[in-house]
């Protein structure tokens, strides 16, 4: 079986991905044990993260748009999946630990 085209930047919207994903996580349980310094910080990672998988899929949507086809492959959707999953995270993180964080002003 041939390697797919774009292998290099589908494992970095994979890779990137996760660990946005993984930060947003790690995010929610620093806020349940009411760490928000920590969580707020997690969170930052978590973006920074997330920059980097959005700019392997915008090299991948620059070179489908100058007419080159990007070859679809299970790891492409793979790694799309990673980055769509991560963005969800991100934001139930965010919201998550604005909930904590009134509970613990209460």
């Amino acid at each position: 079986m041939a390697e797919p085209q774009n292998l290099e930047v589908i494992m970095q919207l994979i890779m990137h991905g996760g660990d946005a994903k993984g930060k947003a996580v790690e995010a929610m349980a620093a806020a349940k044990e009411g760490d928000f310094e920590t969580a707020n910080a997690l969170l930052k990672e978590s973006d920074a993260a997330l920059i980097k998988a959005h700019h392997a899929q915008t090299s991948l949507l620059t070179e489908e748009a100058s007419g080159n086809s990007v070859e679809l492959s299970l790891l492409m959707v793979h790694g799309q999946d990673h980055l769509m999953t991560a963005i969800a995270f991100k934001d139930m993180a965010k919201e998550i630990i604005d909930v904590y964080q009134k509970m613990e002003e209460k």
